[in-house]
C-alpha cells in the first residue's frame, strides 16, 4: 500500500501539493503511488524558474526504466524554485517522494479548489 500523508493535497494525476511557510507558495512532487508505478526513475525534466505554469497542463516529465510520465501543474502560477538535486540523483524521488524528492515550488495566482484530500486520493489509488 502506498504512503499518503494526511497533511498534503493531491491531484488525480498523482502529484502532491504542500503549503510552505511563504504566503501563496506550494511545494510539488509526485506521490509514492506514482513513483512505485514508474519504477526506477532515471531522469527528470523540470520547468525553468520564473516560468508560468497552468493547473492541469504539462510542466515537466519523469522518465523511468519502464516509461516516461508527464508532470502536470497542480496549481497555476510562477515557478519560484526547482529541486536541483534531482538532476544528478533523480532516484531520490523513489526513496523519498514526500521529502528530498520534491520537484518544484510555485507561487500560486489563485487558491486551487479541485485538489483532493488524502482520503479522496486514497480512494482513487485503491
Amino acid at each position: 500500500m502506498s504512503l499518503i500523508p494526511d497533511a498534503l493535497r493531491y491531484t488525480k494525476e498523482h502529484e502532491w501539493v504542500e503549503e510552505t511557510s511563504a504566503s501563496s507558495v506550494v511545494r510539488v512532487g509526485i506521490t509514492d503511488f506514482a513513483q512505485g508505478a514508474l519504477g526506477d526513475i532515471v531522469y527528470v525534466q523540470l520547468p525553468k524558474i520564473s516560468e508560468n505554469v497552468v493547473a492541469g497542463k504539462v510542466c515537466g516529465e519523469v522518465e523511468s526504466t519502464k516509461s516516461v510520465s508527464e508532470i502536470f501543474a497542480p496549481v497555476s502560477g510562477i515557478v519560484t524554485a526547482i529541486n536541483n538535486d534531482l538532476v544528478a540523483n533523480p532516484q531520490i524521488i523513489n526513496s523519498d517522494p514526500y521529502g528530498g524528492g520534491w520537484l518544484l515550488e510555485i507561487t500560486m495566482n489563485s487558491t486551487p479548489t479541485d485538489l483532493l484530500s488524502a482520503a479522496q486520493y486514497a480512494s482513487i489509488t485503491a
